[in-house]
């Protein structure tokens, strides 16, 4: 019951439209012998990109384990467990030329999770937790089961302006996940990817909050409609809105193996 609280109350409204077209659009597709070939099409072409670009990931990344980032291996069991995940997800560092950001992705039955390794290098040159709340949010798409639910929902993604908005809620539901189980990283992670990893640190929380009230008008509602991810002014008042406190910064020192997993050293 406490985990459902977190779900944003627009996820389930957009999930239930969504649902509700997918099955007409589906049972439409069914019933025409048409229909059913362009399932299958469909249905072989996304497995083929998606397996190449999986094929990618693990050729590529390096993936974290007991012997690989082993502090970054217990942070993720240790979320997972609180999450009461049946199974910690596969992790992987990858290089991505200097951006930051993580995701989480699925394929044949396996949930991913992808972290940018200029987000790790931040963790381990600060020892602040915004891994932690970055790793929390990817693993809240798990947990939900926002991934195995695209399968379900697909045509109703392509409905104009329903498909974002879904997406959009799922990540204000993942905001709230990963502020829940490490909320001294919240704004942190947040304010990183606004800023980037040199001027995070000094960015004015409040004031990022109230741009998010003061940059209003039809432009950049009309850009955010288009988007899969809210803006970020915007994730961070809505967390603030759900009372997360902004932590006072601990920049003392670089990061040890006990300061990722969430213990003072």
């Amino acid at each position: 019951m406490e985990m459902e609280s977190l779900v944003h109350p627009k996820e389930r409204i957009y999930f239930t439209i969504a649902l509700v077209i997918s099955c007409l659009l589906y049972l439409a597709l069914i019933f025409s012998l048409v229909g059913l070939v362009y399932i299958a099409v469909g249905a072989l072409i996304a497995l083929v990109v998606h397996g190449l670009f999986i094929g990618q990931l693990l050729g590529n990344g390096v993936r974290v384990s007991e012997r690989q980032f082993p502090e970054v291996h217990r942070l993720v069991e240790r979320l997972s467990r609180e999450m009461e995940l049946p199974t910690a997800p596969d992790v992987y560092v990858l290089q991505a030329g200097g951006l930051l950001n993580a995701f989480a992705t699925r394929f044949l039955g396996r949930n991913f999770v992808v972290v940018y390794s200029d987000v790790l290098e931040l963790a381990y040159e600060n020892g602040e937790p915004a891994l932690g709340f970055v790793v929390a949010h990817e693993l809240a798409h798990v947990k939900r089961k926002h991934l195995s639910k695209r399968w379900l929902l697909y045509p109703a993604m392509f409905v104009p302006f329903l498909g974002t908005a879904y997406s959009r809620a799922c990540e204000y539901t993942c905001d709230r996940f990963a502020a829940h189980y490490r909320s001294d990283g919240a704004y942190h992670g947040l304010a990183v990817l606004a800023s980037g990893k040199k001027l995070y640190p000094s960015v004015n929380v409040a004031a990022l909050q109230a741009q998010a009230l003061q940059d209003r008008g039809f432009w950049i509602w009309f850009a955010e409609i288009f988007s899969t991810h809210p803006h970020l002014p915007r994730r961070v008042a809505a967390l603030s809105e759900r009372g997360v406190a902004v932590p006072v910064s601990d920049r003392s020192s670089p990061i040890v193996a006990d300061r990722i997993e969430g213990r003072s050293s």
